[in-house]
């Protein structure tokens, strides 16, 4: 009887910690990580093992000696008894009165959804007491996973029971500061997000040539802007940047005043050709002679600096994921 009662103890305890990861209501298909077998309709069984989890009043979970679980329906004719002594009888018991922990012997026929209908289950009185007493302790446990609780199993002298339920609480525990710190770190990754808003990074650059006192847009130029304006059709918070200038060809007040005209070039030709909002061209000015690219000297670098520069700006808070992007850029005359 001993032996018995500790193995129907060990599989409540077993039971009562699967309660705490899983409902009763996902009891139906898995009893912990063993899987209900499918029994075979109209075929006879005989399971002999303890009741591990309850369905409901009248279906519940027999795990036998092997470690299988049998689904077991109790039919409204089945005979559930305790069993008699030398002169046989028994007393009759209501199937919900059927508690995990029970060591019981099931008799019946594989039903249609794969289970046992039950219709002859006995047990030793001795049995379905001690599982009363053992169930009417570890329900409210399941039910409410208080540290009272807890206490008060400690002092039914439950070693076992204890450790399974202190497990339970500590993954409760562990997951709830995971779930916490993941909120926090949402919380900081928006505030990041949110102070970055205007930190503009480059996102790709254009860079177009002139003609010798010329403001007018060649061909090549022309397609160079084609992209950056088409660039810009799937960004979010972005600006451009148009900025001119001019070689030493000519006096300073001219060539600033040049440089001037090429960038009002480039602008007019976003806005009219690609309809750029007015509101997303950004910094523009022109700079005539000054941030020389090449040297003034050689005919090379007069050509080099007789230029507008395009740079298409994304705002880092809105696009997270940017990548700088150089275009190469076009002379339109080298003469």
């Amino acid at each position: 009887m001993l032996k018995r009662f500790s193995v129907m103890l060990l599989a409540v305890l077993i039971s009562a910690a699967g309660v705490y990861a899983q409902s009763t209501q996902n009891a139906s298909m898995t009893t912990g990580s063993t899987q209900v077998r499918s029994l075979a309709s109209g075929q006879k069984y005989k399971v002999e093992g303890v009741v591990v989890a309850r369905e409901d009043e009248n279906t519940f979970i027999v795990r036998d000696t092997t470690g299988n679980d049998t689904r077991v329906m109790v039919t409204p004719n089945a005979s559930v008894k305790t069993k008699g002594g030398f002169f046989g009888g028994g007393d009759r018991v209501a199937a919900n009165q059927i508690v995990r922990g029970l060591y019981m012997t099931v008799e019946g026929r594989g039903d249609n959804m794969g289970s046992l209908a039950a219709t002859k289950i006995r047990f030793d009185e001795d049995d379905f007491r001690v599982a009363q007493s053992i169930e009417s302790r570890v329900a409210p446990a399941e039910e409410r996973l208080t540290v009272a609780e807890q206490n008060a199993q400690r002092i039914s002298g439950q070693i076992d029971e204890l450790m399974a339920i202190s497990n339970a609480a500590r993954g409760g525990a562990r997951a709830a500061q995971e779930t916490a710190d993941a909120a926090v770190a949402g919380v900081n990754a928006t505030n990041q997000r949110i102070a970055a808003l205007d930190d503009f990074v480059v996102q790709s650059t254009a860079t177009v040539n002139f003609r010798v006192g010329s403001a007018v847009l060649s061909p090549e130029a022309k397609t160079q802007l084609d992209e950056v304006a088409t660039a810009s059709q799937n960004l979010k918070g972005y600006t451009i940047e148009v900025t001119g200038f001019a070689s030493a060809d000519g006096g300073t007040e001219m060539n600033k005043r040049l440089s001037e005209r090429r960038r009002d070039a480039v602008v007019r030709y976003l806005v009219e050709n690609h309809n750029i909002p007015l509101r997303r061209i950004g910094t523009s000015f022109g700079f005539g002679e000054l941030q020389a690219v090449a040297d003034n000297t050689t005919r090379e670098g007069r050509a080099q600096n007789r230029r507008v520069e395009v740079k298409l700006l994304v705002s880092r808070g809105i696009n997270q994921n940017v990548e700088v992007k150089q275009t190469t850029s076009t002379d339109t005359d080298q003469q």
